[in-house]
């Protein structure tokens, strides 16, 4: 039999592994950790959003420049695969009414389980605590509970992750062994760092639902929430890119009034009330939304034009991104032109690549979850054609 290695126990090597079973292939999956899919896991924690049910053009627009190079490969396995997939899988889904794809259950291990047990059934064999660390030849060495070791196999397929959550084995450090085909990390999907004052303390936890948040060609009409160490959420995380990119971050309080419609409401009389007050009574602003106003510019202008410019504009001085490590994924990654279509090294000839190690990024909403299945899925099939291997149709 033709032997493979996969490397990473995330959802791309677990389609990869899975895709070169049905091939025919003797797989060996490796994960650095003790356990496979750790991140699935987390990412299920708060529901498992697998896909997202929408036109598979819109989908694949939400992938930026990394759209144009993704589209075939997920016109292959895009959304309605990932839920015919799940669902083979023993996985009931259902469709929120944002358009996101759940399993009834809402968690990952249910799925992961299933899957795991596929993979016995196809005789991949697992090999956990075992953490790739150099090439040695033509062999790949692995540190091991019982020290270092190494394996040969006529094909391998790399799917390592990213850079974020490294205590659930995505820490980047591989791409140090890639030589010069990797672009540089950085935070994706990412909460906003902000030093607070005190007087913001009682609105930690706070939702921010009815604003505009924007930064360079980004925006959101996601939802934020106000925590101790800045503002995350989702409606922060799909603009992050363009604070990572240098762009100043903007918060409209009143997205749905034109400026002309706020200035007319500063203008009523004040009469005794207080600024707060009649900021809440005249723009219907809730006391947390008013509270970022005064954290930010104090004393507020009595002027209404000025003001109003402020309150459709509020920035966010000095915003900065949370530590790459909390994100929820990455930028960055194994360059596109080093990789022919089925995602295999130009420069090494039987080396796949799959899943975040790849350089694409995608908001959250079921995006991240079906390129890796995808990319992972080419990989893998990709990898048994290079064996002589037919995939399995």
């Amino acid at each position: 039999m033709k032997s493979a290695l996969v490397i990473g126990g995330g959802p791309a090597g677990l389609m990869a592994a899975q895709e070169l079973a049905f091939a025919g292939a003797a797989v060996t999956l490796i994960e650095a950790k003790p356990s496979l899919g750790r991140k699935f896991l987390m990412a299920g924690k708060s529901g498992l959003n697998l896909t997202m049910n929408e036109p598979l053009e819109a989908f694949t627009e939400l992938y930026d420049e990394a759209g144009t190079w993704l589209s075939p490969i997920l016109h292959e396995f895009g959304p309605q695969e990932v839920v015919e997939f799940a669902s083979a899988l023993d996985q009931t889904i259902f469709i929120g009414s944002s358009g996101r794809v759940f399993p009834d259950v809402m968690k990952a291990s249910p799925m992961l389980r299933s899957w795991i047990a596929r993979l016995k059934a196809l005789n991949v064999r697992v090999l956990t605590k075992w953490r790739w660390v150099a090439w040695d030849n033509d062999a790949f060495l692995f540190e091991t509970p019982e020290g270092q070791k190494t394996l040969q196999a006529d094909v391998i397929v790399f799917a390592l992750g990213g850079k974020s959550w490294a205590r659930l084995g995505s820490d980047g450090e591989w791409a140090g062994l890639f030589d010069d085909v990797v672009v540089p990390f950085g935070p994706s999907n990412s909460a906003i760092s902000i030093n607070w004052s005190s007087h913001l303390e009682p609105y930690f936890g706070s939702p921010l639902k009815a604003v505009r948040i924007i930064s360079g060609a980004y925006q959101s009409r996601g939802e934020a929430v106000i925590s101790k160490n800045g503002l995350e959420g989702g409606g922060v995380y799909s603009v992050s890119r363009g604070v990572r990119e240098g762009h100043p971050l903007f918060i409209d309080l009143k997205p749905d009034w034109i400026i002309d419609r706020v200035e007319a409401a500063l203008k009523k009389p004040k009469g005794k009330a207080s600024t707060n007050n009649y900021l809440r009574k005249v723009l219907k602003l809730q006391k947390h939304e008013l509270a970022l106003l005064n954290e930010w510019v104090r004393p507020l202008p009595s002027d209404a034009q000025t003001l109003a410019a402020i309150v459709k504009n509020l920035l966010v001085p000095d915003a900065k991104l949370r530590p790459i490590d909390e994100a929820i994924s990455t930028s960055g990654g194994i360059k596109r032109e080093a990789l022919n279509d089925t995602l295999m090294l130009y420069s090494k000839p039987g080396v796949f690549c799959a899943g975040e190690m790849l350089d694409w990024e995608a908001p959250t909403g079921g995006y991240l979850l079906t390129a890796c299945f995808a990319t992972g899925r080419v990989a893998g099939r990709g990898a048994a054609k290079y064996l002589g291997l037919t995939p399995k149709p």
